[in-house]
């Protein structure tokens, strides 16, 4: 199961560079209209989820980077552990969009996000793949350890 989730783990990454990269040079610094609730925008995100904790400091993206590293081998000890594919899958998305994150605030010192939902004048926080992984690796996690592995548990009982 571990090579299962460190393969989505790293197919994630790329995609999340390999976009980020593609929009980044087509947006320099701009928006695009794409739908009457859809942009494509150029923000970046100093601070942790829905730009709390945003900052300027010069010390947050390496603080950021090294608390998300250590989260990242936490889960990876996690993965070794799993006994599905569910659940390493679920694992794999959330490592490898946490890395993507990683690197953007390495390389940029913070993180590039681009793709802005709209309802009027009322707009969800921009994201990026990495977060669209890491959101859905969560509910991946948390289904298989409801349903899949908590029927496991109740037929044991």
């Amino acid at each position: 199961m571990t090579r299962i989730g460190l393969i989505i783990a790293f197919l994630i990454i790329i995609l999340d560079q390999i976009t980020k990269y593609f929009v980044m040079d087509y947006l320099l610094g701009g928006f695009v209209t794409i739908t009457s609730f859809f942009n494509l925008v150029h923000v970046f995100n100093t601070g942790i989820s829905f730009s709390l904790l945003s900052n300027n400091t010069s010390w947050a993206p390496l603080v950021f980077s090294l608390v998300g590293s250590l989260i990242v081998l936490l889960l990876i000890f996690w993965l070794y552990k799993s006994e599905n594919r569910t659940h390493a899958t679920g694992l794999g998305l959330i490592i490898g969009g946490a890395l993507g994150n990683i690197i953007d605030r390495l390389v940029h010192g913070a993180v590039f996000d681009f793709l802005d939902f709209h309802l009027y004048d009322y707009h969800f926080p921009a994201f990026n793949v990495a977060d669209m992984s890491i959101s859905v690796g969560v509910f991946i996690v948390i289904v298989d350890s409801i349903f899949i592995q908590g029927s496991k548990k109740k037929d044991a009982i």
